[in-house]
């Protein structure tokens, strides 16, 4: 499972099985691994870290929001389209349409004017051929559309067409989701056999609910899904006014302004001038009792995960959360749950906590994989290393290392345009502060022990944490 930097955004906690979510071209290699360019990004780059990151913002008169930070160290631009068509607008009947949909929008797009059609092959190619990458992806919150291209005029005008018919007109055909439901449904077998699924599963299930957050695609909702509903779901919710663009790379205002322009130009509701704002999503209940959930599995691993809901990412709580939790177990070998369950008793390589905080609470999560025979002492050393720590917060020697940590490590978050693009977006659809980044270290630097402890204590109840372990019983 993957560890979140303290910027990204991951609104789940629980992995899916791979179901090409991303479809993304190759940069041309002769383009994109030039030494003397990526040297030349990472020093601009580099140089920027501790110094101000000028975020400008506008909006369009379509309703686009656009972010927009200038790097013109070397001739590129990354784009990061976001709309409000994650997960978390799936039917639970449904579920994983959002993902499909938009996996699907590479399989070809409509013929339109003096433009002919292009199938699955024939886009592949019109990108190979432009040296660019145009990838799309659904999380829980967005569908996030992204694409990289050289700023030469000639191939940066192309590449943005090709980018506006994809995101515009895709053609979603029938013939080719029939084979891809097939191919995905096969995957989804092959993952129900994993420990690791199920227990991703059933954790996700209760922490979350009824929630979307613990919506999973099964075998049962792919099968209810066709291209009629993927046509339905981009028709709604696919509009200009509900869009978030972030841009760094080598082109100005006014460049960047004429992009979005020419991007948003063919999405569904281009020429609608209206925008009704799309139905509220609940909040995720609090869970109201603990839960011990054990699911035998014949496996040489029992895997195990412990948690509840957390908070969502407008929380003021979340710097002293964010440091707060690099100690207790996002600090890999220098965290407390490291110390107390792999260093003093070796129950486990590996075990780490984190909180993934999206539009909605987030879960909290401690997990950890561990001998069969050893599961139900790892499970009592996780839970009393984190009541312990709600209880009495961490210490000053280990606030200071924290934070010298988060600090010291900082500039290697953004050292590149795609990671600067990563943060730019969280700002962007978070509605954060212009000056997040630039402000990051001071307010990493000024949480309080007493900070960590009073969050802490608002966010976990410990005594009413969902466990799950699959194996071991």
């Amino acid at each position: 499972m993957t560890l979140h930097t303290p910027f990204m955004n991951s609104m789940r906690t629980t992995s899916k099985p791979a179901i090409s979510g991303s479809i993304t071209s190759s940069i041309t290699s002769s383009i994109c691994t030039s030494v003397a360019v990526l040297l030349a990004a990472s020093l601009f780059i580099a140089s920027k870290a501790h110094a101000a990151i000028p975020i400008q913002t506008w909006k369009q008169a379509s309703g686009t929001q656009v972010y927009l930070v200038e790097s013109p160290a070397i001739p590129m631009v990354d784009v990061q389209i976001d709309f409000d068509a994650g997960s978390r607008r799936d039917p639970a009947e449904k579920s994983g349409l959002a993902s499909v949909t938009a996996a699907m929008t590479s399989k070809g797009v409509l013929a339109r004017g003096a433009d002919a059609a292009l199938d699955e092959n024939a886009l592949s190619e019109a990108w190979a051929d432009l040296g660019a990458s145009f990838g799309v992806s659904a999380g829980s919150d967005r569908m996030s559309f992204s694409l990289r291209t050289l700023t030469y005029p000639d191939l940066m005008a192309k590449a943005v067409k090709l980018a506006a018919r994809q995101m515009g007109e895709p053609t979603f055909p029938e013939a080719v989701w029939l084979r891809e439901r097939q191919r995905i449904d096969g995957t989804l077998r092959e993952a129900n056999t994993r420990p690791a699924t199920l227990a991703n599963r059933a954790f996700s299930t209760a922490v979350y609910g009824s929630h979307p957050y613990g919506y999973d695609m099964s075998e049962a909702t792919l099968a209810r899904i066709d291209v009629a509903q993927m046509r339905t779901l981009y028709a709604g919710l696919m509009a200009p006014c509900r869009a978030k663009v972030s841009i760094v790379g080598a082109v100005n205002r006014a460049q960047a302004d004429a992009m979005v322009a020419e991007l948003m130009s063919r999405v569904p509701q281009a020429q609608n001038a209206s925008c009704t704002p799309l139905p509220p999503v609940a909040e995720v209940l609090p869970l109201a009792r603990a839960e011990d959930i054990r699911i035998p599995f014949q496996s040489a691993q029992a895997h195990v995960f412990i948690g509840q809901p957390g908070y969502p990412r407008n929380d003021p709580d979340h710097f002293a959360l964010t440091v707060g939790n690099y100690i207790l177990g996002g600090g890999g070998f220098v965290s407390r749950l490291t110390s107390e369950v792999r260093e003093k008793r070796g129950l486990s390589y590996s075990v780490y906590s984190y909180f993934a905080p999206g539009l909605h609470a987030g879960a909290f999560s401690i997990g950890l994989q561990t001998r069969p025979d050893q599961a139900a002492q790892a499970v009592q050393v996780s839970r009393d290393v984190l009541a312990r720590f709600v209880s009495e917060g961490p210490t000053e020697v280990e606030l200071k290392a924290a934070k010298d940590n988060l600090i010291g490590g900082f500039s290697l978050l953004i050292d590149s345009n795609r990671k600067l693009l990563g943060n730019l977006s969280n700002v962007a659809w978070n509605n954060l502060p212009l000056d997040y980044l630039d402000t990051w270290t001071q307010q990493v630097d000024k949480v309080t022990l007493a900070d960590i402890k009073a969050a802490f204590a608002r966010k976990l109840q410990p005594e009413k944490m969902v466990t799950v372990v699959v194996g071991g019983v």
